[in-house]
């Protein structure tokens, strides 16, 4: 009877943290990988591939060890997200919002980052091999140990926010 009673109270208690407005809860929305797709969303872990996310609003999102292969992203609002280790390959960015967003170690080979904002993004040891970066925008980027190899970035915006890459910019930006 002790144990049940034990256990009940703890049950109560954690429902009480969770509804007395988030004192104790990190800044983030828990999410099942299968939630919607919302501001805040932790969706860290989720195995997510060919998903549509096509302008959809993910400011500040979790997606940290997440895995997003083939997943459309074109359009969305990706601002200040958690994208630390996550999988992007051949993920589609055209003209996504990216501005501080962390793609530390992230995989983004073949992502199409076309137009995309990454202004101030932390793009630290990130691979993007092969990645289709044409007028992309880095201006502040953080870009120490990217994997640049074969990644077109021609008319892409460099980390200085006044240099454009030159037609065949291929895995570094040449200036004109």
């Amino acid at each position: 009877m002790k144990k049940t009673i034990r256990h009940v109270t703890a049950a109560l208690t954690t429902a009480l943290l969770f509804s007395a407005g988030g004192y104790l809860l990190p800044d983030y929305a828990y999410a099942a990988c299968t939630d919607f797709p919302a501001p805040r969303v932790d969706w860290s872990n989720c195995l997510m591939q060919d998903q549509q996310l096509q302008q959809t609003d993910l400011r500040k999102a979790r997606l940290r060890y997440g895995r997003f292969e083939g997943a459309r992203f074109t359009g969305a609002d990706l601002s200040g997200a958690d994208a630390r280790n996550a999988k992007f390959v051949e993920a589609d960015f055209t003209g996504a919002i990216l501005k501080g967003t962390r793609f530390n170690r992230a995989d983004l080979t073949k992502a199409a980052l076309v137009r995309a904002d990454l202004t101030k993004a932390d793009l630290r040891r990130a691979k993007l091999y092969r990645a289709n970066l044409r007028k992309a925008d880095l201006t502040g980027a953080r870009l120490q140990g990217a994997d640049f190899l074969e990644a077109d970035l021609t008319g892409a915006r460099w980390v200085d926010g006044k240099t454009i890459c030159a037609e065949g910019s291929i895995g570094r930006c040449r200036r004109e």
